[in-house]
């Protein structure tokens, strides 16, 4: 995630309603159970030290940048737990082409669990590192590649987390988790050549075009990013609403019942360029952005050599897979 890439398609509120911020959250007890249409439906716990440890294995295979060993031992990683979790696996291989004309060899790595059903909803993160620190204090730093805890270990760990949930508790509908490559090769900051958004997000550009089943849809898709930094801010982001309000609605709700509105605050958010987009614009199914952002921006570690493990808090990383839980296992065929 690049703050150019918000410059680029321009950060702006909505001057068309007034969103209100939410000014005495509570916490409230999570319950397991809950009832919808007379159904008792069970909503399993989630496991935030769970996710925590997925996180920590990404991490220490170091930065999991296009073409490194490292991204090779991490991708064998995914594919090795996701099997163990009980996902249907599809391996997406593809060689794409960076802004610099280098060649990508890019994974995208699909875990479908409840393969046979035919209502489904799509999880996803991206698992591919920064090869710059382009925005670290230290000039001498730029050309250092991104270890990327928060960016972007933390929602593959917390869709690892949900993908084991979902092995012991199936949900009534499919899920399929898209682990997407190549989301963050976007011209660096001192490149002084043109830029172009269609530099990001290059997986999910991929398999947008190329779905791994024929004809694939879904209700909806739900894609996290930077979802693991203490005290995170989770607003409204604006392509999401454009395209996905309803679902905006449904995950903030089952938020704020959950007492999680401090995470998932009720303010409009800006138009970030992610791996949502051209799920979208090219496919057509209704994503939204679940992504940390507030005056600070992505916080000041982000794209520099200090995106470690130190700005992973268990309390958001519960917050955002407790809701996401709730979410899935509400729905029905």
């Amino acid at each position: 995630m690049n703050f150019s890439r918000i410059a680029s398609v321009g950060i702006f509120f909505s001057f068309f309603s007034l969103i209100q911020f939410s000014c005495t959250p509570q916490k409230k007890e999570l319950k397991e159970k809950t009832t919808t249409d007379s159904l008792v439906i069970s909503i399993p716990t989630f496991n935030a030290d769970s996710a925590y440890e997925y996180i920590q294995a990404q991490v220490d295979f170091g930065p999991r940048t296009p073409n490194s060993k490292a991204h090779k031992k991490c991708g064998d990683y995914l594919l090795k737990e996701m099997t163990r979790f009980g996902g249907q696996i599809t391996v997406q291989k593809a060689d794409l082409i960076g802004w610099d004309g280098t060649t990508l060899k890019a994974r995208n790595i699909i875990a479908s669990f409840n393969p046979e059903k035919t209502t489904r909803i799509l999880l996803l993160a991206h698992w591919d590192c920064r090869p710059w620190s382009d925005h670290d204090p230290n000039p001498a730093n730029h050309k250092k590649p991104v270890l990327g805890a928060n960016d972007a270990a933390s929602g593959v760990g917390v869709l690892m987390e949900i993908a084991r949930q979902l092995q012991a508790q199936k949900t009534t509908v499919g899920i399929d988790i898209l682990f997407v490559d190549m989301e963050d090769y976007g011209e660096p900051e001192w490149y002084e050549g043109e830029k172009t958004e269609k530099s990001w997000c290059l997986g999910s550009q991929y398999w947008a075009k190329n779905p791994h089943v024929p004809g694939y849809r879904a209700r909806y898709g739900i894609l996290l990013d930077m979802v693991g930094v203490p005290n995170a801010t989770f607003p409204k982001e604006q392509h999401s609403m454009y395209y996905a309000p309803h679902v905006v609605e449904k995950v903030w709700n089952e938020a704020t019942a959950n007492g999680f509105d401090t995470y998932f605050v009720n303010k409009q958010g800006g138009a970030i360029t992610d791996d949502h987009l051209p799920i979208n614009q090219i496919i057509g199914i209704p994503t939204i952005d679940i992504i940390h952002y507030d005056e600070n921006g992505f916080g000041d570690f982000w794209h520099t050599q200090n995106d470690t493990m130190e700005n992973i808090d268990k309390t958001t990383l519960k917050a955002v897979g407790q809701t996401l839980l709730g979410v899935i296992y509400k729905e029905r065929e």
